[in-house]
């Protein structure tokens, strides 16, 4: 599939869907592994303190609370909780949102019967906080060269927090929990997943930050193409970088796994998509999308076929 477009490139890069379907994550670093259990077990110690109130904002479906909750180095965490209306909530899904931010929960939502924890992750919308920039160009460069400081890991931290303030307000929904995450948010939802048991299932909608060295090879726009010139300025990719790449933590998910991946992107290079959904070693399912970050005709009539498609995945939490 082929757009007019006026981008300096082509958002599909040349790969077709059987050179995108055998593009593998790169070389791991020795210590990933223990790096990110590390971080879940300092988060994990947290205790999110969450704090709901009824909100201004309506839903046709669920009522709307506004919600805080402290994550890691004391940063307090603020976005929606989201209960139905009509009935017993059976399971909770976390909300990841792409680098656009956010101002209000999704109206689009695929189960009914769930409750929806929708966070801002740090530095962004009702978390923005000085110095950390809103702009994803900026954002995306917070501590990019310190490893246990970059700001990814802090996002990261603030789902696994967002999990443990979910679990406090509605203890009954353990072992009932899963992630949806979407650009930004599917490629911090793939970091989070491989080492969270108590998300039991995860969605990815163009995940973003997969295999970083060859992203960092793909004309793009945004937030990749800031790291890009970042890498250009300073003699290469930071080597902190190899351990926020969602393609190596993809290949430690073992829970089921759906996964949108687009064919064209100028701001989630496909490769790196593919990536991470070529990486999940057990159950997965994929959803092509013609486009991604993209508005086109039938845009709108993928978008309802990936929800209802999502119901059915997400049924068996």
């Amino acid at each position: 599939m082929t757009f007019e477009h006026t981008y300096p490139f082509d958002p599909s890069y040349g790969y077709s869907l059987e050179r995108l379907l055998s593009v593998e994550p790169p070389e791991e670093p020795a210590d990933f592994e223990p790096f990110w259990r590390d971080r879940l077990d300092r988060a994990l110690a947290i205790d999110p303190e969450p704090h709901i109130r009824d909100s201004t904002l309506k839903h046709p479906r669920f009522h709307v609370h506004d919600l805080e909750y402290a994550s890691t180095d004391g940063f307090p965490i603020r976005g929606w909780l989201l209960t139905p209306r009509i009935g017993t909530p059976r399971r909770g899904l976390m909300l990841g949102h792409g680098y656009g931010g956010i101002d209000g929960p999704p109206l689009d939502l695929p189960l009914e019967d769930a409750v929806y924890l929708v966070p801002c992750f740090r530095g962004i919308g009702l978390s923005r906080r000085t110095p950390i920039s809103e702009n994803p160009i900026w954002h995306v460069l917070h501590d990019i060269h310190r490893r246990d400081r970059y700001i990814l890991g802090g996002c990261v931290d603030d789902i696994w927090t967002g999990v443990s303030a979910l679990l406090r307000l509605q203890p009954n929904l353990a072992g009932h929990l899963g992630y949806l995450g979407i650009s930004f948010g599917g490629g911090l939802g793939a970091m989070a997943l491989a080492w969270d048991p108590r998300l039991a299932r995860g969605h990815l909608n163009v995940p973003s930050f997969g295999h970083q060295p060859l992203r960092l090879t793909l004309p793009t726009i945004g937030s990749g193409a800031a790291v890009q010139r970042f890498a250009e300025e300073h003699g290469g990719m930071p080597d902190s970088l190899r351990y926020f790449d969602a393609a190596l933590a993809a290949r430690h998910i073992r829970q089921p796994m759906h996964i949108a991946a687009a064919l064209f992107d100028p701001a989630v290079a496909p490769p790196g998509q593919f990536a991470v959904y070529n990486a999940i070693p057990g159950e997965k399912h994929l959803f092509v999308l013609e486009a991604g970050h993209f508005d086109h005709p039938g845009r709108e009539l993928q978008e309802r076929a990936l929800l209802e498609e999502l119901g059915d995945f997400l049924a068996p939490l």
